[in-house]
């Protein structure tokens, strides 16, 4: 299923996207937060993060959407849907990773804003969640601006309630990491609205 935003089209991923994730993920500033800047190997993609969203997708209908400008079709980065899989709630986990050539455009709240409507509003979805380093603080703000709350901090395999302090003292911002979220009741309740393309910050 194709979602249309206002700037771009969201397309289930397929082996034919295989050169743009390697390349997309070859960029250090883009995997920063992830890796700490090392890439993803073209073999991982092949045959673990291509399969799987495709799995998902036939599954449950989720997976992950590559997100391309309408005019020319060109790669701009992707975003996804997960279904966790230790988990017997109905949530979802959000994530998207866009092309540093695109940054500060919008596009990753615009395309997180398309999912996490498709989630609440066409699958038996409750909660949708979404997590970072804490000190990735421009994806941090988009789940901020998508109405998410901080629901939790990890670290290492310990995970405290969002009352604790969102920086502890002994840990550095890139060494824990926080998770925000969303209900389906707040969603609907927010009933966010974009009243123009300026109000979108990636």
């Amino acid at each position: 299923m194709n979602i249309d935003t206002a700037r771009a089209r969201l397309r289930p991923v397929s082996a034919m996207d295989i050169d743009d994730l390697v390349h997309l993920d070859s960029d250090p500033e883009v995997m920063r937060f992830v890796s700490g800047g090392t890439p993803t190997p073209r073999a991982v993609i092949e045959d673990w993060v291509v399969p799987r969203a495709e799995s998902e997708r036939r599954m449950y209908g989720t997976g992950t959407w590559v997100l391309c400008d309408p005019a020319t079709d060109a790669f701009l980065g992707w975003a996804s849907l997960r279904t966790p899989r230790h988990s017997r709630r109905p949530e979802l986990e959000l994530s998207y990773r866009i092309r540093r050539t695109v940054w500060g455009r919008g596009l990753a709240t615009e395309a997180a804003f398309a999912l996490m409507a498709f989630a609440f509003d066409h699958l038996d979805t409750e909660r949708v969640f979404a997590g970072t380093v804490a000190g990735n603080m421009p994806s941090r703000r988009v789940m901020e601006k998508l109405g998410m709350t901080l629901s939790g901090i990890h670290v290492g395999e310990e995970t405290v309630g969002a009352g604790m302090p969102t920086h502890p003292l002994h840990l550095g911002p890139d060494r824990y990491e926080v998770e925000y979220q969303i209900l389906k009741t707040e969603w609907q309740r927010r009933s966010l609205r974009w009243s123009s393309a300026s109000d979108l910050t990636a």
